[in-house]
């Protein structure tokens, strides 16, 4: 029997690759995806992304979407009570595991075991350790396609803000920014590949800077 499975979903490449790895497993069934979204501004925490954006997401995956409101700003006690909270409502559903598209950073990895410790859920890491380079050409091979949403002008240039994620974007990125922008160095939208059922129409508006990050204001492309 599979496990019942619940997948951390920022909205970007990693996570949306993530979701195409489980679903090639037998022993895992992903359930659901699970987003925390700045209340204020409705949109998804750190990537900025609009809701209405996540959602169209969620329907393309086939998956329903579990949104974890987080007030603004938010302190860390905030966001960990309200973590605490879904995922004691994901444990009395069934669920068993909880899927992260981390890369490599072992301190975000340990918090997240330590927080599911004693909860009924274990963490899985299905890209973990895969080198970079490698994982980002797999990604745009397998047909995924995503956008920069948000860029850290302190490591890259705020050109790169609203760029498709692509074989031209990754030569292009210097060498000191990791290909899949594991450092924090930049988020993405994933708006099509094989995680879904049909591509996720974009277009791309304002690029402002705010709080330190310059972001791509993405909007559902309207129809013509």
């Amino acid at each position: 029997m599979p496990e019942k499975t619940l997948l951390s979903w920022s909205s970007g490449k990693d996570s949306a690759w993530a979701l195409h790895v489980l679903r090639a497993d037998p022993e895992i069934e992903v359930v659901g995806l699970l987003t925390t979204i700045n209340e204020e501004f409705a949109r998804v925490a750190m990537h900025a992304v609009r809701v209405e954006l996540l959602r169209a997401q969620a329907e393309a995956a086939g998956l329903p979407l579990i949104e974890v409101g987080l007030p603004w700003p938010c302190s860390n006690e905030k966001y960990e009570a309200a973590m605490a909270v879904a995922i004691e409502r994901a444990r009395a559903s069934g669920i068993t595991v909880m899927a992260f598209g981390d890369l490599f950073l072992e301190d975000i990895r340990q918090y997240r075991v330590q927080k599911l410790e004693g909860t009924g859920i274990r963490p899985i890491f299905p890209l973990w350790g895969q080198p970079t380079d490698k994982l980002a050409r797999a990604m745009l091979d397998g047909g995924l396609r995503a956008r920069l949403t948000c860029v850290d002008p302190r490591k890259l240039s705020p050109d790169f803000a609203g760029r498709e994620f692509d074989a031209a974007l990754l030569a292009d990125l210097p060498a000191s920014v990791d290909p899949c922008g594991e450092r924090g160095e930049f988020h993405s939208f994933a708006h099509a590949g094989p995680m879904f059922t049909k591509p996720v129409a974009i277009q791309t508006g304002e690029v402002v800077e705010r709080d330190g990050f310059v972001f791509a204001d993405l909007r559902l492309k309207e129809e013509p």
